[in-house]
């Protein structure tokens, strides 16, 4: 059985938590957490979510909610591999934004990691295929309705700021 511990709107932690799968109580909150992987070819890794699961052969990133006891950003860390086998440390995460909505503190953060797909390790109960895609590739498959909502969401709210941390990790690629 998982718990999540609950917070305010301000992230202040409640000293309480609750089971998943019960509903949040209005005005309480728990962190959900979203990580885009991006390459050093600025390429974005996507995973597809098994059929069974809600959005069912959607295509988005590695995320979930974080346990009690669990940062967002040690929630992101566990749950980057758990999905696909990759491991990252926090400090190498970047908080790009977060989102208050519908009972969840929803944390979105990047992290530059090369990793081939032959060498992933997909979580085969959340997780049915992975690829990399370029920035023009993922919004093409926004609107088309190829992505989960929150992939949507993100790129409608920080695609800019999305684009410039690829760019970013393009950059220092060539650097090194």
């Amino acid at each position: 059985m998982e718990y999540f511990d609950l917070y305010s709107a301000d992230r202040r932690p409640l000293g309480r938590r609750i089971i998943r799968g019960v509903p949040i109580p209005r005005g309480e909150y728990h962190i959900v957490v979203q990580v885009m992987t991006v390459n050093h070819k600025g390429e974005i890794l996507l995973t597809q979510r098994v059929p069974e699961k809600t959005s069912g052969g959607k295509w988005e990133c590695s995320g979930g909610c974080a346990v009690s006891g669990e940062s967002g950003k040690s929630a992101a860390v566990r749950e980057l591999y758990e999905e696909t086998g990759i491991v990252a440390r926090e400090d190498e995460l970047i908080l790009e934004w977060t989102l208050t909505t519908d009972g969840m503190l929803r944390d979105f953060y990047v992290v530059v990691k090369d990793k081939p797909l032959s060498e992933l390790r997909l979580q085969d109960i959340e997780v049915c295929a992975a690829k990399w895609v370029s920035f023009e590739r993922l919004c093409e498959m926004a609107r088309n309705g190829q992505t989960t909502r929150t992939v949507t969401r993100w790129l409608e709210n920080q695609g800019s700021e999305l684009l410039y941390l690829i760019n970013k990790a393009k950059r220092a690629a060539k650097l090194s």
